[in-house]
């Protein structure tokens, strides 16, 4: 009598309940090396663009409480997190300011300073890794005492006035050494004023990522803990950053900023918003990147410092669902993480 089934069987009976089956997808499934050998999307480390964050002080680093592991980092780490970076193959880095409120003003002027915190931290990174990619912040939301990213006139964004400011700030970094200019503010008309002031001052060959759909989202929050903006925001940003209900606008936002001259796109939030990455990269076929945004981040950090799922394993599940949805990149705070991972497994 067999172990597993109090009944005993025949082998004619064996015979006779086994499924006449001609397709069995279980045996690609069978073995590692099987699922190794039919894997549709891979996640390698050049899909990484790692944000960082950065802060004035002479050296340290300052913990970000709602983005557990991620943290503020002066001049001095940066450039050593680059050096970090260009030795994991990371290909570029993206980097956020945390201004010192006592620069910021209604009209955020701090963004016109050529030796303001963003340009000096592209300095120092290209003069110590100069393999790595520089990507930088085009808004002015980091800079004025209101948190928003344009210009305020009562409780109006003016779009035309802001992005004649966000032009020069926009070749100010690129005097830096910024290598892709990525403007994130969603003003109209913002990309190609950008790229013809960059041509204008000889910067042909620096590229534009354009935050084409970026979405009013719940999912900021603990960014703007980090570069210190949630304190300081007045209402929302939903007059120009778009509605999370929409999808067919993306694709109007998208066609726009690659007919004034985006080199490429991002969608923002990332997996709330993977059928957006989908339609954007079918439709234009255009490098296509999205942003893991910090609430997506921490979301996965505490529930895995809580032991409630397996953090690394959800880390790697959740980057690798965009390459799955058509990212041809990623923006996540994970890249260091996960760039230790597969230079491991390799």
């Amino acid at each position: 009598m067999s172990k597993l089934s109090p009944f005993p069987r025949t082998s004619a009976q064996e015979a006779a309940s086994r499924l006449n089956l001609s397709h069995r997808p279980r045996r690609n499934r069978k073995a590692e090396w099987s699922r190794r050998l039919v894997r549709e999307n891979v996640l390698t480390t050049n899909d990484l663009i790692w944000p960082v964050f950065v802060v004035e002080g002479a050296s340290g680093r300052q913990p970000v409480a709602s983005m557990p592991g991620v943290e503020r980092l002066t001049i001095a780490e940066v450039a050593k997190e680059a050096e970090r970076a260009a030795s994991l193959n990371i290909p570029a880095i993206a980097l956020f300011p945390y201004t010192d409120p006592a620069l910021r003003d209604h009209t955020g002027s701090e963004s016109l300073n050529p030796r303001n915190l963003v340009n000096r931290a592209v300095r120092e990174i290209k003069r110590v890794a100069p393999e790595i990619g520089v990507i930088t912040d085009i808004a002015l939301d980091p800079y004025t005492s209101h948190g928003h990213d344009g210009l305020l006139e009562g409780e109006k964004i003016l779009n035309d006035e802001t992005v004649a400011l966000l032009a020069k700030q926009a070749v100010l970094q690129a005097e830096a050494g910024s290598d892709i200019i990525a403007p994130s503010d969603m003003m109209d008309g913002r990309v190609g004023a950008i790229r013809a002031a960059l041509d204008e001052a000889g910067f042909q060959d620096v590229q534009i990522m354009s935050y084409a759909a970026k979405y009013a989202s719940a999912f900021y929050g603990p960014f703007r803990d980090a570069i210190g903006t949630n304190a300081t925001l007045v209402g929302d940003k939903r007059t120009y950053q778009m509605d999370p209900a929409n999808t067919d606008e993306a694709l109007r936002e998208v066609a726009l900023d690659l007919e004034e001259g985006a080199d490429m796109i991002m969608v923002k939030p990332g997996m709330p918003y993977l059928d957006i990455v989908h339609r954007v990269k079918e439709t234009f076929a255009v490098p296509t990147f999205a942003y893991q945004v910090s609430g997506e981040y921490a979301m996965i950090q505490a529930a895995a410092q809580n032991g409630w799922i397996d953090g690394d394993r959800a880390m790697m599940e959740s980057l690798l669902a965009f390459k799955r949805a058509g990212a041809d990149g990623i923006l996540t705070y994970f890249a260091p993480r996960v760039a230790e991972k597969l230079k491991a497994q390799a």
